[in-house]
């Protein structure tokens, strides 16, 4: 006759609980950050005022909504009491929270850039900012399924995919400082698109934070994912 697991006591399951609703509150705060990105890009490659004014708006969603994830789990430390790991994953995730809303500060950022680039006396050339739009939603994604399943090396992955990120940020900057070299006209709008070009580039420098908080999560080591 087999016995029948014990029945976790119901502060176990209170924290249990408790957990999972902040991590699901990330999640739906990860896939607003998400749409924030691309909006703003397609906006700037637009030129689209009101699709820009919408991502700027909207960037209060997200900060209210790390302001409410610091509140359950700064609620969950006191009433809670968690020790050891469930510590560390309330902890890992408080901070996932925060660069998560540092990206959809960038995302305004971009939209801002957007609004200015419709109004510079030429258009700039977008360049490579939609394929550095779409990769850093990309990785966005990609570290937000790692953290669901708690999976390294996903995680690892995601990092690894920055270096292209970089990459394409490296050329943009060589290609419109060259554009903003060769004509004078070109100063204004070559400037909006390098502001861009950088937001884009941090997005994927806290998605690499964030990459390390999963490892950190599922092996209990901290590993440089950025050396």
């Amino acid at each position: 006759m087999h016995e029948q697991p014990a029945a976790q006591p119901p502060h176990r399951l209170a924290l249990d609980r408790g957990e999972r609703e902040i991590k699901d509150e990330i999640l739906r705060m990860g896939s607003l950050v998400e749409a924030q990105i691309r909006a703003a890009i397609a906006a700037l490659v637009s030129h689209d005022a009101d699709s820009a004014l919408a991502v700027i708006r909207s960037d209060g969603q997200v900060n209210e909504a790390q302001r409410s994830v610091s509140q359950r789990i700064a609620l969950t430390i006191a009433t809670q009491a968690p020790v050891a790991r469930d510590l560390r994953f309330l902890m890992a995730l408080d901070h996932v929270a925060s660069e998560l809303e540092r990206m959809g500060d960038h995302a305004a950022s971009v939209a801002k850039q957007a609004l200015k680039l419709g109004t510079a006396t030429r258009p700039g050339r977008a360049g490579d900012l939609p394929r550095m739009g779409e990769l850093a939603a990309e990785q966005l994604h990609g570290i937000l399924r790692a953290l669901v399943d708690l999976d390294p090396e996903a995680a690892r992955t995601v990092a690894q995919r920055d270096d292209e990120l970089d990459h394409l940020y490296g050329r943009t900057f060589t290609e419109t400082i060259g554009s903003m070299q060769a004509d004078p006209a070109n100063v204004e709008p070559g400037a909006f698109v390098l502001f861009a070009a950088y937001y884009l580039e941090r997005i994927g420098d806290r998605v690499t934070n964030i990459a390390e908080d999963v490892v950190y999560l599922a092996i209990g080591q901290v590993e440089d994912l950025n050396p």
